[in-house]
């Protein structure tokens, strides 16, 4: 019986694929290991989002060939799709699967042992379909529901449209049915992932609250969880409809990248940071005590001192709960990469530093704000690591560790007080 090792990269769309990846290969009588030397495949659904994640991805296909000469290295993912060429000239690779073909990657497994085909894959840019694959996994205790796949946008740092194409949308019916079938297997908790998903339905005449809508009327799903979205697409419709929502989780996760909007223009993104400010602070007023994350890069092409001060600043007095920052990474083939003053990398990684402290103190006066809280966490299927105390997660993104073992627990919602947050966890008790 051979086995298979799975590595996954960046996203959460990726986790979720990762998750049909491995039920493909369960499915053909395949099993996972856990260890390279006894592998026969080793599959890294990789990332491509900056050039670390590239170089992280070479080292890890080239260090497990070196424990196991004999295990087939397979490359999937934005990486693969768009450095194909560059990755089939590697003799530690040896098959390269295109994002929309690793839902099947059995197929090109077989192909490659019958037939050595090293390249399974299709021009990304042509599919014009969402690609409909069902997960049955219920080892997790959220469900992670792929909605969305591709990107219409064109922004000037970015190299994600080119490996996942162009956008495109599951359609309600098959939303809903999975949802359904979700909650027949105990799930209470479901998060929407896609590339894009505030595109979603877009070739539909719809939009993500339509669907959200339906999501409401047609389903007994108790919660779910929205993933990025980009501030110009939610307005004051959609945020009269979630706050009255009593299945919505308030976390909101905003892609902001620039508090500039010098450096935002430059990035080709459709907004200021003034509307943006606005809505974090209408978001805080509307929902209590809603966690609101974001993503910035520091650094990118012609970002002065004067634009990063400005960045500094308006994050500072900005009410986001959490900031996700990294330094800007040139990639090949996006109107970023042959813009003029490119910026250091060392100012671009002292830059990070200061937004990651920003964050640290943002998201400590956050959690602050919510000792003394009455909530309801959905208890996970594994306890703390270091106790072995049960934990669970609010509705506002906070995992808080309880003072029980009792395991029967697990996948029920609770009420519980937050009471001490001391070495970086929470701390509740069950009422």
């Amino acid at each position: 019986m051979k086995r298979f090792l799975i590595h996954t990269m960046g996203c959460k769309s990726n986790q979720f694929e990762s998750a049909i990846i491995k039920e493909n290969l369960e499915q053909n009588g395949l099993i996972e290991s856990k260890n390279a030397e006894n592998a026969d495949y080793y599959i890294l659904n990789s990332c491509s989002v900056t050039h670390k994640s590239d170089n992280e991805a070479l080292y890890l296909l080239r260090s497990l060939k070196h424990k196991n000469p004999n295990i087939i290295n397979i490359i999937t993912g934005c990486f693969a799709q768009i450095e194909k060429d560059k990755l089939l000239n590697e003799d530690y690779i040896d098959l390269v699967v295109g994002n929309d073909e690793k839902l099947k990657i059995y197929d090109a497994i077989k192909k490659f042992e019958t037939a050595q085909e090293k390249y399974f894959m299709s021009d990304i840019m042509l599919q014009k379909t969402f690609n409909y694959t069902r997960l049955i996994d219920t080892t997790k205790t959220r469900a992670s529901l792929k909605i969305q796949d591709g990107c219409d946008n064109r922004c000037s740092y970015c190299i994600i449209p080119y490996a996942r194409g162009n956008s495109r949308s599951a359609k309600p019916d098959f939303i809903i049915d999975e949802i359904n079938s979700l909650v027949t297997k105990g799930f209470n908790e479901v998060v929407f992932t896609g590339i894009h998903i505030g595109l979603w339905g877009k070739e539909f005449g719809l939009n993500l609250l339509d669907l959200l809508k339906e999501v409401e009327e047609k389903t007994n799903l108790t919660r779910y969880r929205l993933g990025s979205l980009y501030p110009n697409e939610i307005n004051d419709e959609m945020l009269d409809f979630l706050v009255q929502s009593k299945k919505f989780c308030p976390h909101f996760h905003l892609s902001l990248q620039s508090a500039c909007n010098k450096t935002l223009k430059a990035m080709n993104r459709q907004y200021l940071v003034e509307d943006y400010l606005a809505l974090i602070d209408k978001i805080n007023n509307k929902f209590h005590l809603p966690f609101i994350g974001s993503d910035i890069i520091t650094g990118f092409a012609g970002e002065t001192d004067e634009d990063f001060e400005i960045t500094k600043e308006n994050l500072e007095k900005s009410g986001l709960s959490q900031i996700h920052t990294f330094p800007y990474s040139i990639r090949q083939g996006t109107t970023g990469a042959e813009m003029n003053n490119q910026v250091d990398e060392k100012i671009k990684d002292a830059r990070a530093t200061v937004i990651k402290n920003i964050s640290n103190i943002k998201y400590k006066e956050f959690i602050s704000k919510n000792i003394g809280e009455k909530t309801e966490l959905l208890i996970e299927k594994h306890p703390d690591k270091n106790t072995g105390f049960i934990k669970g997660v609010t509705k506002n993104y906070l995992t808080v560790i309880l003072d029980k073992k009792d395991l029967s627990l697990t996948n029920t919602i609770q009420t519980a007080k937050i009471i001490d947050y001391r070495n970086g966890k929470i701390y509740g008790e069950i009422l």
